[in-house]
């Protein structure tokens, strides 16, 4: 499975961006995808994700009602529309694809930066 983002930049406070995740390779088994982040100095953390089958979604406490999760299964796509944007969003952002037989994300982007500015 391959993960290529797209969408991120620089953007000031209040601000919007959406990325993008194109998966390709063989997806079957493929479970949820998932939006990670990192920023300096701190440990990556689940932003949100997305199972493939149903399209349920989970969001972190600190993004919740500002950021949307999606996909589109017929272009093998995953969104992540962020609105209101804050300087502490400011990170690099990573798609992951989770595996149904470990349920662990085994698969990961080259990670996009996004850059909120005050």
């Amino acid at each position: 499975v391959q993960l290529v983002e797209s969408g991120g930049g620089l953007v000031q406070a209040g601000g919007s961006l959406r990325l993008s995740c194109a998966a390709s390779g063989s997806l079957f088994g493929i479970y949820a995808m998932g939006w990670h982040r990192q920023a300096p100095g701190k440990q990556r953390e689940l932003v949100a994700h997305i199972t493939t089958t149903s399209g349920t979604t989970n969001y972190a406490d600190s993004v919740k009602d500002r950021f949307t999760i999606s996909r589109d299964n017929a272009k093998n796509t995953v969104y992540l529309q962020m609105n209101s944007l804050k300087p502490e969003d400011t990170a690099v952002y990573y798609c992951a694809a989770k595996s149904g037989a470990t349920m662990t994300y085994n698969y990961w982007g080259q990670g996009t930066q996004v850059t909120v500015s005050s």
